[in-house]
């Protein structure tokens, strides 16, 4: 089972893992306490250095979107030609919200291999299987970022807290796998 051990990581980024964030399912309010540090994130910033360049653009990328700043993540993940690049692209859309764009963006990353480990986490949570169910997130065991898109504009369309925040959570795993994901591959290559 994914564990999000954020130890793993070098300082700064643990830094901004600190402060628990909820993945919003709209654009969310800019955590200006977090703007100095992500700021200081380079590359330079992975202490163990970078193997795989555009992989750590992606964390990057995912760390400014995890903090809401949704413009700057796009214009990072905008020029990683990757299917996680695309991954955190498509997330920024469904956020933005411009959800046939992120549809576009999802089309792009074709079956990622984050979407196993999400499907398998997703499916554990207790408090997912209504959504699961309600909304086809999983097709037969696989995880559907399509049917993902669509629950959040449900859910943006028609309020309910109880719906929100089960999707919340989903989405909370779906940032952790995905930056994960892009760690281990930016200083592993």
């Amino acid at each position: 089972m994914f564990q999000f051990d954020t130890k793993k990581y070098p300082a700064d980024v643990q830094a901004l893992l600190s402060t628990e964030r909820i993945c919003e399912l709209g654009p969310g309010r800019e955590n200006d306490e977090a703007l100095p540090m992500l700021e200081a994130l380079s590359q330079d910033s992975f202490q163990d250095g970078v193997a795989d360049r555009q992989m750590a653009q992606c964390c990057i990328s995912g760390l400014w979107l995890l903090h809401d700043y949704l413009d700057r993540s796009h214009t990072i993940s905008q020029d990683i030609d990757s299917a996680a690049g695309s991954y955190w692209h498509a997330i920024m859309h469904r956020r933005e919200p411009d959800y046939s764009n992120s549809k576009y963006w999802f089309r792009r990353v074709g079956d990622h291999p984050a979407f196993a480990t999400l499907a398998a986490v997703v499916e554990s949570i207790p408090s997912t299987d209504a959504a699961i169910a309600e909304f086809g997130l999983l097709k037969n065991g696989d995880w559907d970022a399509f049917a993902f898109v669509d629950a959040c504009q449900s859910v943006a369309k028609w309020p309910d807290a109880g719906k929100t925040r089960v999707l919340q959570e989903i989405a909370q795993a779906e940032w952790r796998i995905l930056f994960d994901y892009c760690y281990n591959r930016a200083v592993d290559g």
